[in-house]
C-alpha cells in the first residue's frame, strides 16, 4: 500500500469524503489488527461529561471522524477537551460552557446525528439547546419524532424555526412515564442523558439495551446516576441533583470486529480482532459458525478465519439487541456472495438498508432485492411494514469495478467486496468510512492488502 492518509484528528478535521482508492484484489487478508472503543458508545460518553460537575475521562477513545464532530461540537459549548498521555484518552472539563449559535453547531455537526443528543445535558447546563438539520448515513427514515416526543414528556418546549429546533425548559424538567413505539437506542439514549438529573424518577418501557446503551449506563452510575435495568426492558431512572466527572474505558467496537471478521471470510482470510470480547458477540459468532466461518476466542481477542469446508448458505433476521445487529448484515453479504447455495437477509430496522448490493450486482453478484420482504414460516423476528429482504444465490466470483460508498457499513463492505474481486477496483467517496473504522488504511495494510489512494 502506498501514500497513506492519516485517519481523523483528534481536534475534528475529518479527511474529505471524496477520497479515492486503488483496490487489488484477490488477496486473503491476514494478520492482526486492533479495536478500540465502540463509536455508539464513546460519541455519547463523551456527551456524558456535560453532565459532570468536575472533569470526566475517557479512554480507549478511536480516531474516527464521528469523535472529532462531537468533539470540536464540545469545545463550541466551552467545554475544554484534551488529549491524554495515554493513546486514545480524552479530558474533559465543562466548567465553562457556554451557549452556542445555530450557526456554530451547523457548522461543526457535518453529518453527525449527535447534535440531538446534547438536548437533555444543555437543558439541565443551560436551560436551552439548538438543535440544526441532522445528517447522517443515508439508510433510512430514522425520525427524530422518537427523541422530541421524550422531550416534551420531561416537559421540555419545543420550537420548530427555519434554522432548526429550539428547546427550552421554562420550568425545568421532572420525571416522565416514556413508552417506545420501538426501542431506539438514539431514543433510549436521549432518555438517559436527560433523565438523570430530571426531577423525580422516570420509567422507560421498551428500552433498548445494546451492550453499548449498559456502557453509557455505567459511565452514568460513575457519574452518581441511579439506574436500574429490569425486565422486559424495562429501564428506570431516579434523577440526583448533581453528577460528577468519571473515569471510563470505553467497550470495544463490535461493529468493526464483525466487520473484519466477515473481512476474513469473504477473502478467505486469517484475521486476528485484538481488543474482541466473545460476550458482546454472541448472535454474530453464532451466525458466523453457521456460514462455515471459524474463530478462536482468547484472552486479548478473537481470530476469525474459514473453516476448511466451503462456506454455507444462511438466513438472518436483523434486529434490536440481543438480536443480529442490522450494522453486521452489510459486511456479511458480501461474504455470503461465496457461500455455496441461496442465502437470505432479511432487514427489519432500516428500510433501505439493502441499497447498497447494486453495486455488489455491478461486480458480479447475484443478489435480488425484495423491497417489501419476504413470508416465511419459520420467521422469529416479527414482521414490519419498511423491512426489505435480500437473496444471496453463491457462489459468485467478484470482479473489480468503479463504485461509490453510500454510507458507512455499506461502504467498508464495498472495500471488502474489492478485496475479495478479481482484478482493480476503484473505491470513492472513502472519507465516509472514517465516521466509524480508526485507522482503516493502516490496518489493511497491516493484512497485506493491496490498495492506494489515488484521490
Amino acid at each position: 500500500m502506498k501514500t497513506l492518509l492519516g485517519d481523523a484528528a483528534p481536534s475534528g478535521n475529518p479527511q474529505p469524503a471524496g477520497e479515492v482508492l486503488s483496490i487489488r484484489g484477490g488477496r486473503p487478508l491476514s494478520g492482526r489488527i486492533e479495536v478500540k472503543g465502540a463509536k455508539n458508545l464513546v460519541t455519547k460518553a463523551m456527551v456524558a461529561a456535560l453532565l459532570g460537575e468536575t472533569p470526566s475521562t475517557l479512554r480507549d477513545v478511536p480516531e474516527i471522524s464521528d469523535v472529532g464532530v462531537v468533539r470540536s461540537l464540545l469545545e463550541v459549548h466551552g467545554v475544554r477537551v484534551d488529549d491524554g498521555d495515554e493513546e486514545g484518552t480524552l479530558h474533559f472539563d465543562p466548567s465553562g460552557a457556554v451557549a452556542a449559535h445555530f450557526e456554530e453547531i451547523d457548522a461543526h455537526a457535518g453529518a453527525s446525528r449527535i447534535p440531538i443528543l446534547f438536548c437533555g445535558p444543555l437543558l439541565h447546563l443551560l436551560g436551552e439547546a439548538l438543535i440544526p438539520d441532522l445528517g447522517g448515513c443515508r439508510i433510512g427514515d430514522r425520525p427524530i419524532n422518537f427523541h422530541m416526543d421524550a422531550l416534551r414528556a420531561f416537559g421540555a418546549v419545543v420550537d420548530k424555526s427555519y434554522e432548526g429546533i429550539r428547546i427550552t425548559a421554562p420550568n425545568g424538567l421532572h420525571g416522565a412515564n416514556i413508552a417506545l413505539p420501538y426501542p431506539s437506542v438514539g431514543a433510549t439514549e436521549q432518555v438517559l442523558l436527560t433523565a438523570v438529573r430530571a426531577k423525580g424518577t422516570t420509567e422507560l418501557r421498551n428500552a433498548a439495551i445494546e451492550p453499548e446503551i449498559m456502557d453509557l449506563i455505567a459511565v452514568l452510575q460513575k457519574m452518581g446516576a441511579i439506574i436500574s435495568y429490569e425486565p422486559n426492558r424495562v429501564i428506570l431512572i431516579e434523577g440526583v441533583d448533581a453528577l460528577q466527572g468519571y473515569d471510563h474505558r470505553a467497550i470495544f467496537d463490535r461493529n468493526e470486529a464483525a466487520s473484519w471478521a466477515c473481512a476474513a471470510l469473504a477473502t478467505d482470510g486469517d484475521i486476528y480482532v485484538g481488543g474482541a470480547k466473545q460476550q458482546e458477540m454472541l448472535t454474530f459468532l453464532n451466525v458466523f459458525r453457521k456460514a462455515g466461518g471459524s474463530f478462536d476466542v482468547h484472552e486479548d481477542g478473537i481470530r476469525f478465519r474459514r473453516g476448511d469446508a466451503p462456506l454455507k448458505p444462511v438466513t438472518v433476521e436483523t434486529d434490536v439487541h440481543p438480536g443480529f445487529m442490522t450494522d453486521w448484515q452489510q459486511p456479511l453479504i458480501v461474504a455470503l456472495t461465496q457461500a455455496h447455495g441461496q442465502s437470505v437477509v432479511h432487514e427489519t430496522v432500516y428500510e433501505n438498508r439493502l441499497g447498497f448490493t447494486a453495486a455488489l450486482v455491478q461486480m458480479g453478484a447475484d443478489i435480488v432485492v425484495h423491497p417489501h420482504g419476504i413470508d416465511a414460516a419459520d420467521r422469529r423476528v416479527p414482521r414490519r411494514a419498511l423491512e426489505q429482504a435480500a437473496v444471496i444465490n453463491g457462489p459468485t466470483p467478484l470482479r473489480g469495478a468503479d463504485v461509490e460508498v453510500p454510507d458507512l457499513r455499506g461502504g467498508f463492505s464495498y472495500v471488502i467486496a474489492a478485496l475479495a474481486a478479481q482484478g482493480e477496483s476503484t473505491v470513492s467517496n472513502v472519507g465516509i468510512i472514517r465516521r466509524g473504522y480508526e485507522k482503516f488504511l493502516p490496518k489493511l495494510d497491516a493484512l497485506g492488502a493491496d490498495v492506494d489512494v489515488i484521490g
